[in-house]
């Protein structure tokens, strides 16, 4: 049971973070945000070193399942976590929602997110959604007094119940037609040929729009723009980083663990997802002017290029190329996740007590007042544009390999197009913050740690894009040990 020891540390933290925060109050705040950094980060780290074990660990009665991948996917959104709460220390300090409940929130949500990624069974892989939805619904409205954050909260509530509904319908109909919920003997059935595809089918239809609504995919990605912008920063990230991770690896447990035998059908349903989100996402996020809102399009588009890799690797029924593409979308979806913590890291870096920096006009002449955080988001714009020498250029091309390799030059060549399209907004950002006047002239303020963590965020997005090899043979070597091939 070894191997369940930094699942235990995350739990177990949570539960004295929570026992500090109700017994000390207001003092023991920081104790409550020290707990949250320390164990995430030591479970991070215990995860990665735990990713180099090519062995499979079932447990919990075969619901629950350790391999490589889930491995590598939670040390990534462990840490992500961890450079979250960094980033947001003062951003919730200057607003007076430095408090227990955001961090409890978080460690409830990363909870949820392992559960997600480590699920074998279709009933812990739907619980380990909710957990993370509902934790994640309380904390956009953590702030009360704020008619937009309640909003955005409401928005993604019912949204969120709707494709709930639309998960457990598609998960009943694969039970009915199989017999179980565990992966495993899913796979199994559906692949011997003595079921009937309809009912499949309809359950593969609703299990898709489930795991497209969680990764913001269009066309169910209503709720992406509005939560992005209504909810304070700090939410906002802790919605737009992790999940987001998690949510790629949780559609690779359903479609990819649970349901190849049928990867023609939901490949066939991932094209249009894919096209419809760069189209949308790259097109709409042109005219926005809030930053937040702009993002939450980029979010949109990126989540299509994840999709390009999912759906790249069964190709005329064999799966050849299968631990390429996959290991290419989960390459990307931590690409994603590195470059999200570092705009987001910037945008609060800017924010001071009632004053939101979250127009494009607050970036102007920002590398007047700080030439070192200007090039770090500059370092962000170019990676989620994919401009070399970012490591969204390599992530972008990884992927687009994938797809060209499954015989789908026209999306590969509709991806590249919806791209140039996409470079025009990144590229504003760069231009109005080493171009421009300067409109805001105050001081940046920031804890010694998060500038230091900012700059290691921007040299990690350029150091990936100079050498990603060990990265992505590590995504290969994962996929590669848990593929049910």
């Amino acid at each position: 049971m070894n191997f369940l020891w930094p699942d235990a540390l995350l739990m177990l933290a949570t539960v004295v973070a929570w026992l500090n925060d109700m017994f000390t109050g207001p003092s023991g705040r920081k104790n409550t945000y020290y707990i949250a950094l320390l164990s995430t980060l030591v479970a991070g780290v215990w995860f990665a070193v735990n990713a180099f074990d090519p062995h499979v660990y079932y447990t919990f009665s075969r619901m629950y399942v350790i391999d490589p991948f889930a491995s590598a996917m939670k040390a990534v959104v462990s840490l992500g976590y961890a450079v979250t709460i960094v980033y947001s220390r003062k951003y919730l300090e200057d607003r007076d929602m430095f408090r227990g409940e955001f961090f409890l929130l978080g460690m409830f949500s990363l909870l949820g997110q392992i559960v997600m990624i480590s699920g074998n069974n279709f009933l812990t892989l739907y619980l380990g959604l909710e957990l993370m939805s509902l934790s994640l619904y309380a904390v956009i409205a953590l702030r009360r007094n704020a008619t937009q954050s309640n909003e955005a909260a409401m928005k993604y509530y019912v949204l969120g119940a709707l494709a709930s509904g639309f998960l457990l319908y598609g998960i009943s109909m694969i039970y009915g037609a199989t017999g179980s919920l565990e992966l495993n003997e899913v796979i199994h059935a559906v692949g011997s040929g003595h079921i009937d595809d309809v009912v499949l089918l309809f359950g593969v239809v609703f299990i898709v729009a489930g795991v497209a609504f969680k990764m913001g995919a269009v066309p169910f990605h209503m709720w992406v723009p509005d939560v992005y912008q209504g909810a304070p920063t700090a939410m906002t990230l802790l919605v737009g980083g992790g999940p987001k991770v998690a949510a790629f690896a949780w559609g690779v447990r359903f479609l990819v663990m649970g349901l190849l035998p049928l990867a023609v059908d939901w490949q066939e349903m991932l094209i249009i997802l894919a096209a419809l989100s760069m189209i949308v996402g790259n097109i709409t996020g042109i005219v926005q002017r809030n930053i937040k809102r702009m993002l939450a399009y980029s979010a949109i588009s990126n989540m299509g290029f994840v999709l390009l890799g999912l759906l790249a690797g069964i190709v005329d029924g064999k799966a050849t190329g299968a631990a390429s593409a996959y290991s290419s979308a989960m390459f990307y979806s931590i690409v994603y996740l590195i470059t999200t913590l570092g705009s987001f890291g910037v945008v609060m870096l800017l924010a001071r007590r009632d004053f939101e920096a979250e127009t494009l006009d607050d970036f102007k002449g920002l590398n007047q007042r700080s030439p070192v955080f200007a090039f770090v988001m500059m370092l962000m714009m170019f990676s989620l544009a994919g401009i070399p020498p970012t490591v969204g250029f390599y992530a972008k091309l990884a992927v687009l390999e994938a797809t060209m390799n499954a015989g789908l030059t026209w999306l590969a060549v509709l991806a590249v197009i919806t791209s140039l399209f996409g470079a025009f907004y990144y590229l504003r950002v760069v231009k109005l913050m080493y171009f421009d006047a300067p409109q805001d002239t105050a001081p940046i303020e920031s804890h010694a740690g998060n500038r230091a963590l900012l700059t290691l965020n921007g040299l990690a997005v350029l150091v990936l894009g100079i050498v990603p090899g060990p990265l992505m043979s590590l995504c290969l070597q994962a996929v590669s040990h848990t593929l049910p091939l």
